[in-house]
């Protein structure tokens, strides 16, 4: 998904629903993971967006010896200007009183 498409996304949500929180994270795992989301009640319940936006793994690089018992390490070399973002759904559970996967497949 485009970042264009996100903030087209946000707008429609800010004028139809009732925000309830919003904000960007950024982890630092996997080259850099920047994470928008917004937090608004729906029809369906209480509904979490995130758009996901992270380097792109350029090459992966395996160290391993052939002792047995020895470890094997695989480093990842990420794109600095590259990224692939994605948007996930959740809708908030009272019974488990945490924030559930909604199937996307139900939108297409």
């Amino acid at each position: 998904m485009a970042p264009e498409k996100w903030q087209s996304i946000l707008g429609n949500i800010k004028d139809k629903f009732n925000v309830l929180n919003e904000g960007e994270e950024h982890l630092e795992d996997e080259g850099g993971v920047d994470i928008s989301y917004i937090e608004f009640e729906s029809p369906l319940g209480l509904v979490r967006l995130e758009f996901i936006e992270k380097p792109v793994i350029l090459d992966k690089k395996t160290t391993y010896s052939k002792r047995i018992g020895s470890e094997t390490k695989i480093d990842y070399i990420y794109s600095e200007t590259e990224k692939s973002s994605k948007m996930m759904a959740y809708k908030w559970s009272e019974d488990n009183e945490e924030w559930e996967e909604i199937d996307q497949n139900i939108f297409a």
